[in-house]
């Protein structure tokens, strides 16, 4: 018992206190704090099975070391206990976020997500929902880009539009899927009556500047030429994803229509009606120093492919924080500040130069405790920040109905 509360304890205080700005530990830390932080209800079910079974075993011939592992146990449990109530408390910390642009009314009327994931964290929300997998969007090469498509049960009606969401993937732009990633998000808003698009770019060492952020443009023009295909209305559609996919979700509500990045459909509306990046990187420059002392080495080498001196011209394009401009579309921006792979200074910085430039409301929701990627699987923290970014969604397309002519709301 004395080496399983041993663990069980360096487990929980990780999770509290993650590793940060030391290259060789700060990744592993990363993924124990993740997986404990939002699956702490299971990890407090498992470890109260386990300490059970091992105090039957032990009956009769408790020591005092055995006793010290229960202290332990009871120590790490209290810790996930204290992750929970932070997870729970993010509901306040969003809803505050969205006070003065969303009302509050409106928010209370809301549907409530798939309440399971909360205990079950890989039920990933709501099954109430079509889901088309592999869709092919463009071919780059060799390669053939694919999207997944998240419809809801119900067919449209005729001459019904629906609004659209795209999701991008993260993974340093380098890994990751869309597999995985978005899903919650995108079983609770087809649940509730949108059109999810979850599609792939290629992805770094091969890919470089600009490849990414045109793949994920060439997706939106896809997904406009197809909307009738779906029932969408190509006049409302939002973009979200996290980390690299918050990076790239910040530049398509920034760089509209550009077109650098448009080669080939320079002509092509490529223009988001929102935006919602989770945990993004903003300042590709790193100039408020946040990030490990590698990161600008590895965007350098794998993700640019040029210095920022030989180009900064480049390295501004790609740099949503250096792309701010009046016109941005709406913004919800999430991010954790137990963030260790993108710290939450980077941010913070962006989301205030952002308030002060647009025109258009801009939410910072910034959530106590929650790591990086946070809401891949569902989790007492995701059910909360998957409701109340459908509210701002919801309220934001609410606004553009009211203010659109009647004849442009159906086909």
């Amino acid at each position: 018992m004395l080496r399983h509360g041993i663990t069980r304890l360096l487990l929980a205080l990780n999770a509290r206190y993650p590793v940060h700005r030391n290259r060789l530990l700060t990744i592993p830390s990363f993924f124990a704090s993740w997986l404990t932080t939002e699956a702490a209800p299971l990890w407090l079910g498992l470890w109260g099975v386990r300490t059970v079974r091992e105090l039957r075993h032990r009956r009769g011939r408790f020591t005092a070391a055995d006793a010290v592992g229960l202290g332990l146990t009871g120590a790490a449990s209290a810790v996930l206990v204290r992750e929970i109530v932070d997870a729970s408390r993010s509901g306040e910390e969003l809803r505050a976020a969205l006070a003065g642009v969303v009302p509050s009314e409106f928010m209370d009327e809301r549907p409530s997500a798939d309440r399971r994931g909360a205990v079950l964290p890989f039920l990933n929300g709501s099954r109430d929902r079509l889901k088309t997998r592999g869709v092919v969007f463009a071919e780059v090469g060799t390669q053939r880009l694919k999207l997944d498509v998240y419809e809801p049960v119900a067919p449209p009606a005729p001459g019904e539009r629906r609004p659209a969401i795209m999701q991008i993937h993260g993974g340093a732009w380098v890994i990751g899927s869309k597999d995985e990633q978005g899903v919650p998000l995108l079983n609770h808003l087809a649940a509730n009556g949108w059109v999810g698009f979850n599609v792939e770019y290629r992805l770094s060492p091969r890919a470089k500047f600009p490849d990414h952020l045109v793949d994920c443009k060439t997706a939106l023009a896809w997904i406009r030429e197809h909307a009738d295909e779906y029932g969408v209305d190509p006049d409302f559609i939002v973009v979200t994803g996290g980390s690299a996919g918050g990076h790239l979700c910040a530049l398509m509500a920034l760089t509209e229509n550009d077109p650098a990045f448009q080669p080939g459909f320079e002509h092509a509306d490529t223009s988001v009606q929102a935006a919602v990046p989770f945990y993004g990187v903003y300042d590709l420059l790193d100039r408020g120093q946040d990030q490990i002392d590698t990161f600008l080495r590895f965007m350098e080498e794998v993700v640019m492919g040029s210095h920022p001196e030989e180009d900064p011209e480049g390295w501004a394009a790609y740099s949503p924080i250096d792309r701010i401009h009046g016109d941005a579309p709406p913004m919800m921006l999430v991010h954790g500040d137990a963030d260790v792979l993108v710290p939450v200074g980077g941010a913070r910085r962006f989301a205030a130069a952002l308030g002060r430039a647009s025109s258009n409301p801009v939410v910072y929701a910034e959530l106590h405790g929650a790591q990086h990627a946070f809401e891949i699987f569902a989790s007492v923290r995701t059910i909360r920040t998957i409701e109340y970014v459908e509210r701002f969604l919801a309220w934001t397309y609410e606004q553009y109905l009211a203010n659109a002519p009647a004849s442009d709301r159906t086909a």
